[in-house]
This record gives C-alpha cells, structure tokens and sequence, in this order.
C-alpha cells in the first residue's frame, strides 16, 4: 500500500472514531424528568429515583441518561416542557404529581410515562384500570389525601383548643378538590370549623398565613403539593411566626422544623418509580404494569418546635411515632 493510501485508510479510521462514539451515546436510553416543582427542593426524590433505577441495573451517566424539565410552580408551563422532552426523543418519561403526568400524557402516545400521584389516577383520567392501566402510562399512588382525615385528627390532638382549623391547598393540582372535600368532612366530624387557603405561588402562600390570622385560625394542615413541598422552608417559618401549630404531608417539613408530619415516605415512594422505568428500559410495557400503591406511612414529631409553641404533646404520640426530633 502507498504511503497516500495508507494515509487516507488512518485518516478515514480516525474520522470514524467520533462517529461511533457517538453513534454509542445516542443509544443510550434517555430518562426525562417533568416535574411540576423546582429542581433543587427535589433533589433528594429525584436520588431516590435512581436508586431504584440502579436496582434494575442502570447508573446515570454510565448506561443512562437524563433530561430535567421543571416548571418551578408554574404548572401552565407543563405542556410546552412534555412537549420539549418528546421532541428530544427521551425513552421514558418520569411525570411528577398529576399535572406533569396530565401534560405528558396528551403530548405522547407512545414514549412510556411513570408518573406518581397522590389521588386515584383512574379518577384522574390517567389511566383505565388500577391493574392493567393501558396506554403507556403507570406509576405510583402515594396515598397521600387518603390521610387527609389522619392528620387532622391529630392536629386536633396537639391544639385540643383549636375550634378553627386551616388547611393550605395548591388549587392547581387535580387532587385538591377531593382532599378539600375530605377535609371539610373530617373537620364537620371533629366539631371544628375549617377555612380554606389557596396558594399557587410564594405570595400566596404569605397570603394565605395572613388570611388564617384574620379568620382566627388556630391550627393548620398543609396538604400535598409538589409546589407547596418545595416551598417547605418557607411556610414552616410562616407558620413559626404565627405561632400557629401545623401538620404536615411529608416528613421533610419536620425535617426543617415543622411540628408533625404523617404521610407517605416520599423517598421510598420514588425509589419504587425508579424501579418501574428500569423495569420498562429493560423491556416491559406501561400497560401491563399494575399501578403501585405506597406502602411505607411514617409520623415525625418535631418536639423542639413543639416547645417553642409551648404545646405538650401526649406521651403515647411521641411512642407512635417513627422519629421524635429533640
């Protein structure tokens, strides 16, 4: 062979080096996360999703990669964002709260989507069948408004005195309406008056606190919203500076110094999303893959916080408790 032509024949093997490599990275499955909230307040949900996923054998970065749309509160920003991740071809997409999963669901047919939920996603619309959902849609249910009833019962066992309780809602989230219905029955069945504040936005969650003061409001329950999480630090200060005893969803809340939370564990909740799509990257179909219920429920005490509100929580709350915060 000629020198010219052993020149071209390297020139030609080095020119499809990169070619390859890339033809390599493209095939790599792509996860797209859509989230209703902000990123960084969901981070710690977000690990957790690959923690699952590297139950199923896949590692970000390694044979995995991901597309991160968040709308930051903003949920009438969700179907361009669904739209953003089906133009880029991801392989699944990771739908947080029903909003994201209602935005993912009308921009693809086809792309599969995990989704969580905090109400029932055949009510919802997500889905045909709790078994067999159909489609190319499953997820996780969290369970979360089947506890609306559980946390202000025990709000009432913290603030006995409480006649007027609050409950602070996100009304952008389809879920709401029914956890408000639940709420004000829970409340007629408790003798207690409830009043209502909606927030879909950092002012009006400073609103919100403003409208409890004026109607006299003495305990509140803060309900679950990704918006409403992500802004935890905000309403536990709020709330601190209104003196006004508060329960939560998610044990984050207590984590920050909110008094009580009781719900689902939300880091375990998404560990079982991310086994979901490492199950649908390895070949299995959305539709054939029974909608997943939580079944890990935790109670946190944030006694510090309980303290500085002068309240005595009762002994045996503090033993059925899973963590007590000194």
């Amino acid at each position: 062979m000629s020198n010219r032509r052993q020149f071209l024949s390297l020139l030609g093997a080095a020119a499809a080096w990169p070619l390859a490599a890339r033809a390599q990275q493209s095939a790599m499955p792509v996860i797209g996360f859509l989230g209703s909230p902000s990123a960084t307040p969901y981070k710690p949900f977000v690990d957790a999703v690959f923690r699952g996923l590297a139950e199923r054998g896949f590692v970000q970065g390694k044979n995995v990669a991901v597309e991160h749309r968040w709308a930051d509160g903003q949920y009438d920003r969700l179907p361009a964002l669904a739209t953003e991740l089906v133009r880029q071809n991801v392989s699944v997409i990771v739908a947080i709260a029903p909003p994201a999963a209602r935005a993912a669901k009308a921009a693809t047919s086809s792309i599969p989507i995990v989704f969580s939920t905090a109400g029932d996603p055949v009510a919802l619309g997500l889905v045909s069948s709790l078994n067999r959902p159909g489609g190319n849609l499953t997820g996780v249910n969290f369970l979360l408004f089947a506890t609306v009833t559980k946390r202000l019962e025990l709000l009432t066992k913290l603030a006995p005195m409480a006649d007027t309780l609050g409950v602070l809602v996100n009304p952008s989230n389809p879920s709401t309406a029914r956890s408000t219905v639940d709420a004000q029955a829970a409340a007629e069945a408790l003798s207690k008056k409830l009043i209502l504040a909606k927030a879909r936005t950092a002012r009006d969650i400073e609103t919100g606190f403003g409208h409890f003061g004026q109607q006299k409001v003495r305990a509140i329950s803060v309900e679950s919203d990704p918006f409403l999480t992500a802004r935890r630090e905000q309403i536990v200060a709020l709330a601190a500076a209104h003196s006004l005893p508060a329960i939560y969803s998610h044990r984050e809340f207590a984590e920050v110094g909110g008094l009580v939370s009781y719900g689902t564990s939300l880091p375990d909740a998404y560990r079982q999303i991310g086994i979901y799509v490492g199950r649908i990257l390895n070949g299995e179909q959305p539709a054939g893959l029974p909608i997943m219920q939580a079944t890990k429920f935790e109670m946190v005490i944030n006694l510090k916080t309980a303290k500085a509100l002068d309240l005595e929580v009762p002994l045996h709350l503090q033993q059925l408790a899973d963590e007590v915060i000194e």
